[in-house]
């Protein structure tokens, strides 16, 4: 298993990754705005992807974080925002690895932490943040506002 930064010679194998979980999200798949998506983010470096692959090469998982800053603690803070492993590689590390290489990247950066949401159904996601450390915050109301 390696884990790094994603590059632009990834997106093709990304850019199917990321498709794959927008439709695991109950997206419509859309792989010419998932590319374009991708490829500005990386070009414009405005997050942060890590990408696993296995012993052949294979791109198995992705994790994507946006910096943010806690005004409260004036330190950067990170949003872990997508996570997604293949079915086939779920439970033997590639998403524990993955949430690591986060946590390096905000050791390294002086962030005060990591952020996430996900569904309260969501069991697999759940289990999983506890069992890497992150806490559930009891404490605090989330609000969302769309335009659409």
């Amino acid at each position: 298993m390696k884990i790094r930064n994603a590059a632009i010679n990834d997106i093709e194998a990304l850019t199917n990754l990321f498709d794959a979980y927008r439709v695991f999200y109950k997206k419509p798949s859309d792989l010419k705005t998932a590319r374009a998506f991708l490829t500005d983010r990386i070009y414009n470096k405005d997050s942060t992807i890590f990408i696993a692959k296995n012993g052949e090469g294979i791109l198995t998982g992705f994790v994507q974080m946006y910096p943010l800053f806690s005004s409260t603690r004036m330190k950067p803070l990170w949003l872990l925002n997508d996570l997604f492993v293949l079915a086939e590689y779920r439970g033997i590390g590639y998403s524990i690895a993955l949430i690591d290489a986060c946590k390096d990247l905000c050791r390294e950066t002086g962030a005060c932490g990591l952020m996430l949401e996900t569904a309260k159904d969501n069991i697999i996601g759940n289990t999983l943040y506890k069992k890497t450390g992150f806490t559930l915050d009891n404490d605090h109301n989330y609000y969302e506002w769309e335009t659409i």
